[in-house]
């Protein structure tokens, strides 16, 4: 059974299904949106947590529907809307066992493992009469099945999703437990490998840094992750709509990755990760994999394809796992490496508010950090003037203006520093923006000043 990865849990209040409906109510939404990487989300709030019950929250406050595609989930699928073909396909990928049936008419399914439990009747198409009935029945039993893949099955049913699952093969605690720490090294891995084919769906490069980081976080926010029982493994769900582009790059980096850290293996060269950066391979991503293999004996990732949507052009239809193994984080940590030095300075001319200004002394050349407002993808910079485009930038702030600013955006840092800063001049903008600027400036007097403490 799955959980949202940021909150602790299901809420088993009235019309949630938990204690408060006696288990007879609508199926709770099963998740929420998958936070954005490093976004502040309270306590226990990876679903790799140590805690075995993922069916209500504690506290029994009902917890809200999520956003996106999914805010429109509640309780069972509408069986009037659901491809018995999709349901069937489901099922296999799950585990389910296809028991023999009607030929031609429905065929029963059994659960995974020993067989054991409610088994299903699936109608073979919505040919007949009783189609409807017999899905609404299947969806029901579903609904209520202790079997943990029986969740991923409703929640494929739900929004056509494309899933992607990891998994690690890392030594038995206790009683053959995973510990907490590792299931949260498992969680980690998994949510820097999605920001890192979100980062690259909006460009290529070998190291991002700060840059496409707010949007690709923002891209994030429909996917739904959930543990499998034992926290060895976790699986995502990114709904079609808008979530295929991240899947379909992913897919493509992986496979490149893999073939890169092979050659390296084997030659001893590096030069099959330059031409893996078209693939969508990067240094978040090569740190992603690192993260993902570092402490275990093995580890293995897996994209399924929506069956509602069909596999991706220019992607195999079931494409089998990539492996990555302990042998590999050498050529994956030079490879990191190499990409962090090798992206180049951006020259950009961008225009920011100034936020913090510090110099040393009444005189002189002095730091100012802006946030952007446009002409580069970073939400920051911190960029060292000369005395006199310091105080053009200070004059510029006391009115309430943004400056516009050419320099070349460093990679160092993670592209968060201008230099060789020219052609300093401040921005007319609209009365709105003006004073909203303005109003920045009286709630954080404290902040300027010519030697006000040190930057964050």
């Amino acid at each position: 059974m799955h959980r949202p990865i940021d909150d602790p849990g299901f809420g088993d209040g009235p019309g949630y299904g938990g204690g408060g409906s006696g288990g007879h109510g609508p199926v709770p939404p099963p998740y929420r949106p998958h936070p954005a990487p490093g976004a502040p989300s309270g306590p226990r709030t990876d679903l790799s947590g140590p805690r075995s019950d993922l069916s209500g929250s504690r506290s029994g406050i009902p917890v809200a529907p999520p956003a996106g595609p999914w805010a429109e989930v509640h309780g069972v699928p509408d069986p009037g809307r659901v491809d018995p073909r999709v349901l069937g396909a489901l099922l296999a990928r799950h585990g389910w066992r296809r028991r023999g049936g009607a030929a031609g008419r429905y065929s029963r399914w059994t659960p995974p493992g020993t067989g054991t439990g409610t088994s299903l009747l699936v109608p073979e198409s919505r040919a007949f009469p009783d189609c409807e009935d017999l899905l609404g029945e299947a969806l029901a039993a579903l609904a209520h099945s202790a079997t943990p893949s029986a969740r991923e099955v409703l929640t494929g049913l739900a929004v056509p999703s494309d899933e992607i699952r990891w998994w690690r093969d890392v030594p038995p605690g206790p009683a053959g437990t995973v510990p907490w720490t590792v299931r949260e090294q498992l969680g980690s891995a998994a949510r820097q490998l999605l920001l890192a084919g979100a980062l690259a769906v909006r460009g290529r490069a070998g190291y991002y840094g700060a840059r496409h980081r707010r949007p690709a976080q923002a891209s994030l926010e429909t996917v739904l992750v959930g543990a499998s029982p034992g926290g060895r493994g976790l699986t995502a769900f990114l709904p079609v709509e808008p979530g295929r582009p991240i899947a379909v790059r992913l897919y493509h980096a992986l496979h490149a990755a893999r073939e890169a850290v092979d050659y390296q293996r084997a030659t001893g060269g590096t030069e099959a990760f330059d031409a893996a950066v078209e693939a969508g391979v990067s240094r978040e991503l090569t740190e992603a994999l690192v993260a993902l293999v570092r402490g275990t004996e093995g580890a293995r990732i897996a994209l399924e394809w929506a069956p509602a949507a069909g596999p991706p052009e220019g992607c195999a239809a079931r494409p089998g796992p990539v492996e990555f193994s302990p042998g590999d984080l050498p050529a994956l940590r030079e490879a990191s490496a190499r990409y962090r030095t090798g992206e180049p300075a951006v020259p950009v001319r961008l225009t920011g508010a100034v936020v913090r200004m510090r110099r040393s002394g009444p005189r002189g050349e002095g730091t100012v950090r802006l946030r952007v407002l446009g002409g580069a993808e970073v939400p920051h910079v911190r960029v060292t003037l000369d005395e006199e485009a310091y105080r053009t930038a200070g004059h510029a702030h006391l009115v309430g203006l943004p400056i516009r600013v050419s320099g070349r955006l460093e990679s160092r840092g993670g592209f968060r520093r201008l230099t060789d800063a020219s052609e300093v001049v401040p921005v007319q903008v609209d009365e709105v923006e003006r004073d909203r600027l303005m109003k920045a400036l009286h709630e954080n007097l404290d902040f300027f000043g010519e030697a006000c403490g040190p930057e964050d």
